[in-house]
């Protein structure tokens, strides 16, 4: 395989700032425009970009199927238990406004868990798509 020295160069020079970007977009979601589907759609196209440029045997050493598997699940599981936690405490699922000492402050806790296990099941569902596409490929 040829080596493309320059695309190899601007792909390790900007997948970190699409990273940050999209932590940018999950950690701000609530307060502006973006949030957690949004933020899982730009870290998992950082991370497929770098597949792209280096190789998948590459992206899959950095970030295994099985493991992302395991953080598609962690994603899953924090937005079913921060449902859940409302019913625990007395009032209905995903009801917010029991988390914290005070209403806004359960909103914004709930919003921000809620929003952070969407994000990061839409990057790894993103990922795992990108991985099935290319085993698929293998096979043909």
């Amino acid at each position: 395989m040829k080596q493309h020295t320059i695309p190899r160069i601007i792909t390790k020079l900007i997948v970190p700032f699409i990273l940050l970007f999209g932590l940018y977009v999950q950690f701000h979601g609530e307060i502006s425009a973006g949030g957690g589907f949004q933020a899982g759609v730009i870290f998992a196209s950082g991370f497929i970009l770098y597949n792209v440029i280096f190789g998948i045997n590459v992206g899959e050493k950095i970030l295994p199927i099985g493991l992302t598997i395991s953080i598609m699940a962690f994603g899953i599981f924090l937005y079913i238990f921060v449902g859940l936690l409302g019913i625990l405490m007395g009032g209905n699922y995903l009801d917010y406004n029991l988390l914290g000492e005070s209403k806004v402050q359960g909103q914004i806790i709930g919003i921000f868990l809620v929003e952070l296990g969407v994000g990061i099941t839409v990057s790894s569902v993103m990922i795992l798509i990108y991985y099935s596409f290319n085993k698929f490929e293998d096979n043909k």
